[in-house]
């Protein structure tokens, strides 16, 4: 659906080009929720708005669906710019128009029929639980009711494709989940391709299928959410998982040195992760384990665990051999 080639771009500072993304080449499936993430000053911003050229490439091609969108003139751009819609961090409502009225904006620019803008307007409302808001203001709304309406409004020319921008950053906890749920159920149901970026792995794993990884403006790792996320392999993303995780790695592995045993990394992925592995190895092997850190939750749809342990005596290349032939992940950090 999106395929970046060598795209990059630069401003111009004090006379002299700065890099804000360099040359990168990425392809986003139809279909998919792809996550971007980074710090600030990463560039992910600068990514995600060259999709829809609100910035333009300083070099390097982006195909959209097979069409050079660097190439386009205006009236093409007006054109991409339809099949495209857009989640602000900060909502961007007109406080002077009504929740209806916002969702009605981009449609009555694009010149549909009155009665044609009502029905699609309380259909979209319906869809993102707003019709009982419809006659209120932005400033009547709480934060989450604000995004909601502002994906209501991305969704009204009927888009291919959905571009998040730090869709739930001003957003708390239990309200951001409830908006990730809501991306997920139109991602599923209306087939969208979903472009979302984030500052925190914790948003990644919950929506999205695969990630891009940038640090200052360098794309340094990607792939499917699973792998990128289990086995992190650039310190920028160790450093987003183990936040993630709530995980202080120096601290963890200062506590290794009061630990006996050969310690572990072990990592279970879909149906196996709720398979009593450890007690039935520990017994087959002779091998005693002490658990020092774990989590057992989901990557969007899929199960997983993965648990730092310590082996101690009996068998333990046969508990390690039995451990991959389960189908579970074993690293070794500290023999």
């Amino acid at each position: 659906m999106i395929e970046f080639q060598r795209l990059h771009k630069s401003y111009e500072v004090g006379g002299r080009p700065v890099a804000a993304l360099q040359p990168l080449d990425l392809s986003i499936g139809a279909g998919e929720v792809f996550g971007i993430i980074g710090h600030s000053g990463a560039g992910k911003s600068t990514l995600i708005r060259l999709i829809n050229r609100l910035e333009e490439p300083t070099g390097g091609r982006l195909l959209i669906d097979g069409e050079d969108v660097t190439a386009l003139d205006r009236e093409g751009l007006r054109a991409l710019r339809r099949r495209i819609g857009m989640i602000f961090q900060h909502f961007n409502l007109l406080s002077s128009r009504t929740v209806a009225g916002n969702v009605a904006f981009p449609l009555e620019l694009a010149g549909l029929p009155k009665a044609e803008i009502a029905s699609r307007v309380q259909a979209l409302l319906a869809r993102v639980g707003l019709e009982a808001h419809a006659g209120k203001y932005p400033a009547q709304l709480s934060g989450g009711q604000k995004q909601r309406v502002g994906i209501a409004r991305a969704l009204a020319t009927q888009p291919r494709i959905l571009l998040c921008d730090e869709a739930t950053s001003a957003l708390d906890p239990q309200t951001t989940g409830a908006v990730l749920q809501l991306l997920a159920e139109i991602n599923r149901e209306l087939g969208l391709t979903i472009v979302l970026i984030t500052h925190e792995m914790e948003v990644i794993r919950r929506v999205c299928d695969r990630v891009a990884v940038l640090d200052n403006g360098q794309l340094v790792e990607s792939g499917p959410v699973t792998q990128v996320f289990l086995h992190p392999q650039h310190p920028t993303t160790r450093r987003f998982v183990a936040e993630a995780e709530h995980v202080d790695e120096g601290e963890l592995h200062r506590d290794f040195a009061a630990v006996q045993g050969r310690i572990v990394r072990l990592t279970f992925l879909g149906g196996d992760t709720y398979q009593p592995l450890l007690g039935r190895i520990a017994r087959e092997t002779g091998v005693d384990y002490n658990i020092l850190s774990g989590r057992i939750d989901r990557i969007k749809d899929t199960p997983y665990g993965q648990l730092t342990v310590a082996l101690v005596g009996g068998d333990q290349a046969a508990a390690r051999a039995a451990f991959t032939a389960a189908g579970v992940t074993v690293e070794d950090l500290r023999p």
